[in-house]
């Protein structure tokens, strides 16, 4: 799975993608970084790779359809969370192997005990 991580989440989130064999571009490489979310909505779709956030606005599903990504991942991290907890989110995430498999079309919004997947 290639991944499309947004600016708001640590520089570390690359390291656990890879760790879990996932490949990954961060917007802040590419010249995406302070774009506004549809611009990055839409890269991710021309390039076909699972667009990675901490952005709420990306779970509505009336601006961000799932049909038309290769997967919507949104890490719901309330408060004043660190990057250890937002992690931990995407860690728990990662250890659902054929739910990450399986995410075209899909929004996903992981959440401190629970996951949430919407078609």
């Amino acid at each position: 799975m290639i991944f499309l991580i947004d600016e708001d989440l640590p520089r570390s989130t690359g390291a656990l993608l890879r760790r879990y064999g996932h490949e990954f571009v961060d917007v802040r490489d590419i010249g995406l970084s302070g774009f506004k979310d549809s611009q990055i909505a839409q890269y991710a779709i021309r390039q076909g790779i699972c667009l990675l956030t901490g952005d709420f606005d990306f779970a509505d599903i009336r601006n961000y359809p799932p049909a038309q990504y290769s997967g919507l991942v949104v890490l719901w991290a309330r408060g004043n969370a660190t990057a250890s907890d937002i992690l931990a989110l995407l860690e728990g995430f990662l250890h659902h192997g054929s739910l990450v498999e399986d995410v075209k079309g899909k929004l996903i919004i992981v959440e401190q005990g629970r996951i949430r997947v919407r078609k």
